[in-house]
């Protein structure tokens, strides 16, 4: 089988080339952009002074992050992505012998982190609709939580909560538990369903919202992500910043990405743009793939990671033999739409 790929080489998609050993990774959720220009300029100057140290404690980074969403900077958290800020938050409100509630499937560092800190997940399924069943996690919040996580859009369906579910659910908690808002993909929801989340913070002081430039932004290998939350919360959560923990490409590399805003949305509205085709196309097949806000699908059915995985796609596999791919790359499309043309 021959398939088109990406010359990485080059801005995407403008030259292809055929290799005879087709090989796409999609389980990661990669944007398969290469940085923005402008970004990519930016980071080229800043490696000329590789040889010197970032700031001991961020301190620029948090001001540029919150002159762009509205907060003052001291509700500004940032870490190594939003994994490693998700990390401090943990340590910050977590003890040995606590409990982290959150639905499954869901984010894999969750799981992971928890057994780092020494704490408990309590997990509850998705609905029958692949979303977040937040009666059902609000029910499971015992005297031993002190974690709950939601995300919007959720990973790996995309599938999208209400603000109203979200505000229902966060007036629902007790407020000595912390609800970690993940927001890795919100540059892909659109418009119509964006919630304002500053707001939020600052009707529920036990939310804190987590964002990252790994996805929309295509920086994930600089590992650039960022909290926000009331004042009190932010403390907390900033006690754990580790030293030298935010590298020198952050700064320049967030600087510019905001300044290349109609790039970005571009590119966001390519890469969702193709998540649709795909989606339209596998559901033609009688494929299950729920709507996602996200940019990635979720494959729903027996073996679909498997099948994906002998056609040399490499997809994000769950128990139930569904995957999570991620969406943007046509050429990935189409060895997708190939590789389950039996199903």
């Amino acid at each position: 089988m021959t398939i088109e790929t990406i010359d990485a080489t080059v801005p995407f998609p403008d030259r292809r080339v055929v290799t005879e050993q087709p090989h796409f990774e999609l389980g990661l959720s990669e944007n398969p952009f290469s940085p923005l220009p402008s970004v990519l300029t930016a980071l080229n100057s800043v490696m000329a002074h590789a040889n010197k140290y970032p700031e001991f404690m961020p301190d620029r980074l948090p001001r540029v992050i919150a002159n762009r969403i509205g907060v003052d900077p001291e509700q500004v958290v940032v870490g190594s992505g939003a994994t490693g800020v998700a990390m401090q938050i943990m340590q910050a409100v977590m003890r040995p012998g606590d409990r982290i509630a959150f639905t499954l499937p869901n984010f894999d560092g969750y799981p992971i982190m928890a057994s780092i800190v020494g704490v408990q997940p309590t997990t509850v399924p998705l609905d029958t609709a692949g979303r977040q069943d937040l009666r059902r996690l609000a029910g499971v919040i015992d005297r031993r939580t002190s974690v709950v996580v939601v995300c919007r859009p959720h990973n790996p369906t995309g599938t999208l909560l209400t603000e109203d579910e979200l505000r229902r659910f966060l007036a629902a908690v007790p407020r000595r538990v912390v609800v970690v808002l993940d927001e890795a993909y919100v540059e892909f929801v659109n418009a119509a369903n964006s919630i304002d989340a500053v707001e939020l913070t600052r009707k529920f002081p036990n939310l804190v919202v987590l964002r990252t430039f790994s996805k929309a932004y295509g920086l994930a290998g600089l590992r650039i992500g960022y909290a926000f939350a009331a004042h009190e919360l932010a403390e907390r959560i900033r006690k754990w910043q580790l030293p030298f923990g935010v590298n020198a490409t952050a700064v320049p590399a967030v600087i510019a990405s905001y300044a290349a805003e109609n790039e970005l949305q571009a590119r966001v509205k390519r890469i969702t743009a193709e998540r649709e085709y795909l989606r339209d196309a596998l559901i033609r097949r009688r494929i299950r793939v729920p709507r996602s806000f996200a940019n990635f699908l979720y494959v729903q059915g027996a073996g679909v990671a498997d099948t994906l995985s002998r056609a040399g796609i490499i997809a994000k596999p769950y128990p139930d033999g569904s995957a999570r791919i991620a969406a943007g790359d046509p050429a990935a499309s189409r060895a997708v739409l190939e590789a389950l043309a039996g199903r």
